[in-house]
């Protein structure tokens, strides 16, 4: 990796052969070839723009809906870290919030604000760079419903501003290229009483809380709902809610809570966990007729 010898000089921190377990909520996973914490957003893209074009380079935000597989992970891994790239504000019926944005502190804001439609917000565990990559949203709500405009980095450095439209919303789908760095969103809500806001915020933290295992090493849904389908019916049908399933010896399990959560109950790898999914996907195809697509995003190389 000569590469690495001839990186560019940055205001934030580069760090070599980090491991990248701690960061995800799995808590599983190899290293990344360099970690790179931008001191800001012009910082981030003047490394983008001197950087080889021929490395790869991918955001991890707070890591709840990822895999990061056991060999690590190529390239730079970058980390929006820090005020620079969470900051939130209101004006009027708008909130703007940089991507590094934990998705509940904005629910939070909004509740602040007095502006309704973002409660949802509160329960994914994500920042809103992922969300914005993955048209988020439970509850009946999505991140189209109330995304007014975003921007972002190109791999090259350059600075990209999209509109609603130009993100093709689809169910957890995005139009917009895999590489676009979200750096800022714009968000509009609706006018309503604080007090209103923040107890809907209460109640959906409250039922997360109840049905779904958040205290445990988990990565969120696993499985996207296919059309007519509840994925959590699908996994609970096929007989794998709290089934303890060793694939290589560590050991992974969907949860006994709610039945579309893999967890981590022990010292699972990230093969354990993955190859977990893969063995439902496959046994629920078998006896159900229907094909799972995976939510959680699995990135890097195995060993």
């Amino acid at each position: 990796m000569a590469w690495r010898d001839t990186l560019p000089e940055v205001r934030g921190k580069l760090l070599r052969d980090e491991p990248l377990g701690p960061f995800t909520w799995f808590r599983v996973g190899g290293a990344a070839d360099i970690l790179f914490i931008p001191a800001d957003a012009d910082d981030l893209a003047d490394f983008l723009k001197a950087l080889d074009p021929t490395v790869p380079a991918m955001v991890l935000g707070v890591g709840s809906n990822v895999i990061v597989r056991d060999g690590g992970v190529e390239g730079v891994v970058i980390r929006l870290a820090g005020r620079p790239f969470a900051g939130i504000t209101t004006e009027g019926d708008t909130i703007t919030t940089g991507a590094g944005a934990l998705d509940a502190m904005v629910a939070k804001a909004s509740a602040r604000a007095g502006l309704a439609g973002l409660e949802f917000y509160a329960g994914i565990p994500g920042t809103i760079g992922g969300a914005l990559t993955m048209n988020a949203g439970c509850y009946g709500s999505e991140t189209k419903d109330i995304l007014v405009s975003a921007w972002g980095l190109t791999r090259a450095g350059d600075r990209i501003d999209y509109s609603l439209a130009d993100f093709g919303y689809t169910y957890r789908h995005s139009e917009a290229p895999a590489d676009i760095i979200w750096i800022e969103a714009v968000y509009r809500g609706t006018p309503d009483e604080s007090e209103a806001v923040a107890a809907r915020i209460a109640e959906i933290t409250s039922r997360r809380e109840q049905t779904q295992p958040i205290r445990e090493k988990t990565g969120g849904s696993t499985f996207k709902n296919p059309p007519g389908h509840s994925s959590w019916k699908l996994v609970d049908e096929a007989g794998w809610r709290g089934k303890l399933h060793a694939v290589t010896g560590g050991g992974a399990m969907f949860s006994e809570l709610h039945s579309n959560f893999m967890i981590n109950p022990g010292e699972a790898t990230a093969a354990d966990i993955e190859g977990l999914g893969e063995t439902v996907r496959s046994d629920v195809q078998s006896k159900l007729g229907v094909n799972l697509e995976w939510e959680i995003k699995r990135i890097g190389r195995p060993l």
